[in-house]
């Protein structure tokens, strides 16, 4: 029986993908036009123009010089890397090899990052960096829509009478930052909870991957959230929305449902679903998605 990614719809949102700790993590937000990791490359996310990267580890990364020979190869714009700093000599010494073991080269577009720093996606939507913890080069992302509010003071001000202020050169306006969606990644806790791009976004993706007490020492070392971590955070966490992923497979997803449900109040626990396991072709595409 043959597997897909999985597709199911949080927060007006469409998230494609799979994630499951050291296998493979590919999460694509077609209606941002962005995708988090980028896994194996799965042929759903190859016509999605920007790549964000949270780290190197080969289950989030293999899929690079894949991703930009398929572009190459459907006759598509090159497509856009964004990574943290210190990646971008490894990953073009990874093209060029690809170069030389294809005998041709692929082009790409790579951009490095650092934290703090924004990417811009399209106009009035900008992707802002923030430092992750897990070891090596890592960030997170939150995707960041930029809108352009009157100030207060001109709010009852008619029309003609704005364009004489504006033409004074008055600023008229001031920038609302609407966060929609934040992937931290692998990553251990960290004070970039309390940024207000990462507990405020409307969808806030989070990866889970310990959830049973006995692993506790297995999250520690690996720089990995545990459940005890996650339940710390919800007096932090102010998002509508959270998708859970990259359970560790020594948990399967009914174990890790059971024990959210029995520490969680009703409120919190219907604000989560997960982004898990492959779904069957042969069954509905959010099958092991919903956490209800």
């Amino acid at each position: 029986m043959n597997a897909r990614v999985n597709k199911i719809q949080v927060g007006g949102y469409t998230f494609i993908g799979y994630s499951l700790a050291g296998e493979e993590s590919v999460i694509g937000v077609p209606e941002l036009n962005v995708c988090f990791d980028i896994g194996r490359s799965p042929s759903e996310i190859i016509n999605i123009d920007n790549v964000l990267l949270t780290h190197g580890h080969m289950d989030h990364a293999a899929g690079i010089a894949y991703y930009f020979s398929q572009r190459n190869f459907l006759d598509m714009p090159d497509g856009n890397l964004v990574v943290p700093k210190d990646l971008v000599q490894p990953i073009h010494k990874l093209m060029d090899a690809w170069r030389d073991v294809e005998g041709h080269r692929t082009p790409y577009h790579l951009i490095g990052m650092s934290p703090n720093e924004e990417y811009v996606i399209r106009r009035g939507l900008v992707a802002r960096t923030f430092q992750t913890i897990h070891g090596g080069p890592c960030l997170g992302y939150s995707v960041i829509e930029i809108r352009q509010k009157l100030k207060p003071e001109f709010l009852d001000i008619p029309g003609p009478k704005l364009a004489e202020i504006r033409r004074s050169g008055t600023e008229l306006t001031y920038n609302l930052e609407v966060p929609l969606v934040c992937y931290c990644g692998d990553t251990a806790y960290g004070d970039f909870f309390n940024l207000d791009w990462v507990r405020k976004a409307k969808v806030l993706i989070l990866e889970c991957t310990f959830v049973e007490q006995d692993h506790r020492t297995r999250a520690v070392a690996g720089y990995h959230l545990h459940l005890d971590d996650f339940l710390k955070l919800q007096d932090t966490l102010e998002n509508e929305f959270i998708l859970l992923v990259h359970l560790s497979r020594r948990t399967s997803l009914a174990v890790a449902r059971q024990e959210l449900r029995s520490c969680l109040s009703d409120e919190k626990f219907k604000r989560l679903h997960f982004l898990m396991a492959r779904t069957p072709t042969n069954r509905p595409h959010n099958v092991n998605n919903s956490i209800q």
